[in-house]
């Protein structure tokens, strides 16, 4: 009696043939967690290599709706609100806890239609994947410049690279949604146009901090065997 010959069973099926490829530690990547720093939510971020089904118009709706309504959606707002305050930015809010309060919600409003119209109005339509893929590999500025090009460039539902709808337009028409409930003077072109710059250069910055925040964490909070 003959052996079957290697890599097929004795039915003649194909079968795995198990290689001894292992990897070296400077190869194997650092996956994300769910949140940053335990508080910052990091729902959309990634790993490096992990591969995703598409989302579902219901799910980019959900991950909007988390990053709005999570605890620390209140802390950004909040820090800004402040600043805002502090330098008059909009004399027509006043001073005081009056004037704090009037801050605090137009910039909490800000910040919830942005990631509606980001997250889930324009993607949904445009059948883009909200999610930001890690590269986490290659150098610093390797790095860094593929986390600025994810807010022109990002995959669709199908998984290949297309425009950042949801990014560029969905940032500008927030921008421009808030003209509806800020004071008649601040409705103009170019705040609008500086919103909308704000809302991306933001978007860019934090990109950037996810694509880093795995190593990050590694080293600051690995356990020692």
């Amino acid at each position: 009696m003959h052996s079957a010959p290697k890599g097929y069973s004795s039915s003649n099926e194909p079968v795995a043939v198990q290689q001894n490829n292992t990897s070296s530690p400077a190869d194997e990547q650092i996956p994300q967690t769910k949140r940053i720093l335990g508080i910052i939510p990091n729902f959309r971020a990634v790993s490096a290599n992990q591969v995703l089904p598409p989302q579902s118009a219901k799910e980019k709706f959900i991950t909007a709706s988390e990053d709005s309504f999570d605890y620390s959606a209140l802390l950004l707002p909040a820090a800004l609100a402040g600043y805002s305050m502090a330098t008059k930015a909009t004399p027509e809010f006043h001073q005081g806890a009056a004037g704090y309060g009037r801050y605090f919600w137009h910039t909490y409003a800000d910040q919830s239609i942005e990631n509606y119209a980001v997250e889930f109005i324009v993607p949904a339509l445009t059948h883009e994947d909200i999610r930001y893929y890690t590269l986490g590999k290659g150098g610093f500025f390797k790095r860094t410049g593929y986390a600025f090009s994810r807010v022109v460039i990002t995959r669709s539902d199908a998984g290949t690279a297309t425009f950042n709808s949801g990014e560029v337009i969905g940032a500008g028409a927030a921008a421009g949604i808030s003209n509806l409930y800020y004071p008649a003077s601040e409705r103009t072109f170019g705040n609008t146009a500086q919103k909308w710059g704000i809302n991306v250069g933001v978007d860019a910055a934090t990109f950037v901090f996810k694509e880093f925040w795995p190593d990050i964490n590694h080293a600051l909070f690995r356990t020692k065997d």
